[in-house]
C-alpha cells in the first residue's frame, strides 16, 4: 500500500496533519511519502481560492475555521501559534522542500520549517528570516537558496502541482492510501483506515 500526503506549509490544517503522520506510520507500519505541491497553484489551476478568500463575507464561518484549529491542537496536544504573517506565500519553501527532496535532510527541512511557520510566527516568505531559520536548523542556507533557483527545481514543483491536481487534488492536507484520495486533517483516521485495510 503506497501511502502519501500533498502538503504546502502555508497550511495549518497540514501543520496539524504533518503532527499525526509518525503516529499512522507506527501503528501502520507503513512509511507515508512527503508529496510538495504548491497550493496556489492547485487553486489556480482548478479555478479555486483560499477559505479565507472564499469566505471573506462570511465573518462567522472564518472565526469558526480559526476556533476549529484552535480546538484541533488543544485536542492533540501539539505546539500551535496563529502566524500573525498568514497568508504567507510559500513559494520560496515549497522550492526548498523539492531541492531536498530524497535527501537524508529533508524531513528536517519538513519539520524546521513547519516549527518555524506554525509555532515559532516566522515570516516565511523573507529570504533573511529563511535563511536564518535554515541556519540554525544546521543547514547550508546558501545551497538551499541556490537550488531552489535551479530550473529543474522550479519545473519539479509546477509538474508535482500539476500531478496533484489530475489526481484530483483541490486543497492541502491531502492524503492518498493507494488510489483513494483524503481531504483534510479530520479525515485523517480514515486514510490510516485505509492503509491499514491494504497491508
Amino acid at each position: 500500500m503506497k501511502a502519501e500526503f500533498l502538503f504546502d506549509f502555508g497550511s495549518p490544517n497540514a501543520y496539524i496533519a504533518h503532527t499525526q503522520i509518525p503516529g499512522i506510520e507506527s501503528r501502520t507500519g507503513v512509511e507515508v511519502e512527503y508529496v510538495p505541491v504548491l497550493l496556489g497553484g492547485v487553486f489556480k489551476l482548478i479555478g479555486n481560492v483560499s477559505p479565507v478568500e472564499a469566505f471573506r463575507s462570511v465573518p462567522a464561518k472564518l472565526e469558526y475555521f480559526s476556533r476549529d484549529i484552535r480546538d484541533w491542537v488543544e485536542h492533540l496536544g501539539i505546539p500551535y501559534r496563529r502566524n500573525p504573517h498568514f497568508p504567507v506565500m510559500t513559494l520560496g519553501v515549497m522550492r526548498g522542500a523539492v531541492a531536498l527532496l530524497g535527501t537524508d535532510r529533508f524531513a528536517d527541512y519538513v519539520d524546521t520549517v513547519y516549527r518555524a511557520m506554525w509555532v515559532d510566527e516566522k515570516k516565511m516568505d523573507d529570504p533573511a528570516v529563511i535563511g536564518d531559520v535554515l541556519a540554525a536548523a544546521g543547514f547550508d542556507a546558501k545551497a538551499v537558496f541556490a537550488r531552489t533557483r535551479e530550473p529543474e527545481v522550479k519545473q519539479k514543483l509546477i509538474d508535482l502541482t500539476q500531478a496533484a491536481v489530475d489526481r484530483g487534488v483541490f486543497g492541502s492536507p491531502a492524503f492518498f492510501a493507494g488510489d483513494r484520495q483524503f481531504f483534510g486533517k479530520d479525515r485523517m483516521h480514515l486514510f490510516e483506515a485505509a492503509i491499514a485495510r491494504g497491508t
